[in-house]
């Protein structure tokens, strides 16, 4: 038998702690590995937390409503495998090393005494119910009331309310007030004093400033941004792609391809797989940075960005991209972004990026300039696709004609990248989409 202490894990590279909002197992229970142990939230991503080793739940060290961080312990397992280091950790009290012999109780009392201020306990609840760090954010954000909270029905796991149930409602509210208010402008039309020329703003009437308070999530974005700014030189270069094949190829076989696979053909796998080349022709681009040390990384763990809504982000990983096949990262491209959108995330999900890829095209953004996500020393920004007129050469000379023009920009750390690493880099992603193969089977 042994003991082993299961900690908090790693929800992502910005993610410092997790709220506990559910122990889905009581002490006492026996539990496979993998198994659904508990749920957390934090504030980009609710999700349950698999058990680290399988065996007896012999004790819960955090309780529902704790924020615990990252690395933190969360419970203690009695398992048969032996375990060469229980707890995983360097400073535990000598006597934890004899910890069958101890027992579990007396090796629950050690873990507490070490631990027992290494969780920060949530003030006492002013409300009968339990609300998640993200619902918390939405309502202060949308100024709602605890009492108003209190009165949504919620859809969740013992009609806790989540993300979704919060969101719905708050479209229905302003869907009400507006109802209302247009009515009031139908009811009072009348002609407008003549010391008035235009029609008040009520957005922008006179008086004092809103002071909005940031929640935490954008605190912590505004953190983070300010991090890599200052850790970062930015520099970035920008390329316009001609990206006519990849279009006609797509809108030739998309419904096809649903039809035989089972899955939507967006362009972002074809945009990733053009990156992942390109990565390999140029592996410094897959680094990160240590001190003065440069860490090349011998996986491509491609982070693609996915908008939520309220106009969040998040970041999904796919881990060891460069395996996959154009059909695998379709299916794993839309795999994550539905989950992203869903809130079913895994921490796993979101760990151990090293390129970032962001589609500012699909907010009708023709180019950007993104920050790094820390460690990583790059980020690939893809503009919006339109038409333009072009000149084409021909062996009969050169013509005028309607091309699908992209334009890409290519943040990256002028620390360890130059530009010319990071101008050739983003020039060869142009160069594969251009020279697409529009005869490619499906």
């Amino acid at each position: 038998m042994a003991i082993v202490e299961m900690v908090m894990p790693k929800m992502g590279e910005s993610i410092m702690e997790a709220t506990i909002l559910e122990w889905l197992k009581s002490e006492g229970d026996e539990i496979e590995q993998d198994e659904s142990i508990l749920e957390v939230a934090t504030d980009k991503v609710d999700t349950e937390v698999p058990c680290s080793h399988g065996g007896v739940l012999k004790e819960i060290l955090a309780k529902k409503g704790d924020v615990v961080p990252v690395g933190s312990a969360i419970a203690i397992i009695e398992t048969v495998e032996d375990v060469k280091h229980p707890l995983g950790l360097d400073d535990l009290p000598d006597d934890y090393e004899q910890a069958e012999e101890l027992g579990v109780s007396e090796v629950g009392e050690v873990l507490a005494g070490q631990r027992g201020n290494g969780i920060n306990q949530l003030s006492k609840p002013e409300s009968h119910r339990f609300y998640s760090p993200l619902v918390k954010s939405i309502a202060r954000q949308e100024n709602i009331s605890l009492e108003e909270l209190d009165e949504i029905v919620g859809s969740g796991k013992k009609e806790r309310l989540t993300k979704k149930d919060i969101l719905a409602y708050i479209a229905g509210k302003k869907s009400r007030e507006a109802a209302k208010i247009q009515k009031v402008i139908s009811i009072a039309e009348r002609p407008l004093p003549p010391e008035y020329d235009e029609f008040e703003d009520a957005n922008f009437a006179a008086g004092a400033d809103e002071i909005i308070e940031m929640d935490r999530m954008r605190a912590m974005i505004a953190d983070r941004m300010v991090e890599s700014k200052r850790i970062s030189p930015h520099v970035t270069s920008f390329v316009e792609a001609d990206v006519t094949p990849v279009v006609m190829w797509r809108e030739k076989v998309k419904q096809e391809y649903e039809a035989k696979y089972g899955q939507k053909l967006t362009y972002t796998p074809l945009f990733l797989e053009a990156v992942i080349q390109s990565i390999k022709d140029f592996p410094m681009i897959n680094v990160s940075v240590d001190g003065k040390k440069i860490i090349k990384h011998n996986r491509i763990n491609i982070g693609v960005a996915v908008a939520l809504p309220g106009f969040n982000l998040i970041v999904p990983v796919i881990k060891n991209a460069n395996q996959y096949s154009l059909n695998g990262l379709v299916a794993k491209t839309n795999d994550l972004v539905s989950r992203a959108r869903n809130n079913q995330l895994k921490p796993d999900d979101l760990s151990d990026g090293t390129y970032t890829v962001t589609n500012v095209g699909s907010f009708g953004n023709v180019m950007g300039t993104p920050i790094i996500m820390q460690p990583q020393v790059a980020i690939l920004a893809i503009g919006a696709i339109r038409k333009k007129p072009a000149v084409i050469e021909t062996p009969t000379g050169d013509v005028i004609g309607i091309r699908h023009k992209m334009f890409l920009s290519h943040a990256y750390d002028h620390r360890v990248i130059d530009g010319a690493l990071g101008g050739s880099f983003i020039r060869r992603v142009a160069d594969y989409l251009e020279q697409f193969n529009i005869q490619r089977e499906v």
